[in-house]
């Protein structure tokens, strides 16, 4: 039998759209990503994931380091 281990993930309250809920998802669960990983992964088009990445980034949400993308340390 496998345990299985579940985290709660704090969604920031200041997210209030489903896709920047979904690019902050994802960051959570994989780390990094560059915009390419998250077009392919969320099927999402570049020109809204580079909106939605610069309001998260804005926010303090997330921080970006050459073309990786990443959760903001808390």
């Amino acid at each position: 039998m496998i345990a299985e281990t579940t985290s709660r993930l704090s969604m920031p309250t200041e997210l209030r759209s489903p896709r920047a809920k979904l690019v902050y998802l994802f960051l959570s669960m994989h780390g990094t990503a560059t915009v390419g990983e998250l077009q392919d992964s969320l099927n999402m088009k570049k020109i809204a994931l580079y909106s939605i990445l610069k309001c998260l980034e804005k926010q303090g949400l997330i921080a970006k380091d050459g073309d990786q993308y990443t959760l903001q340390s808390a």
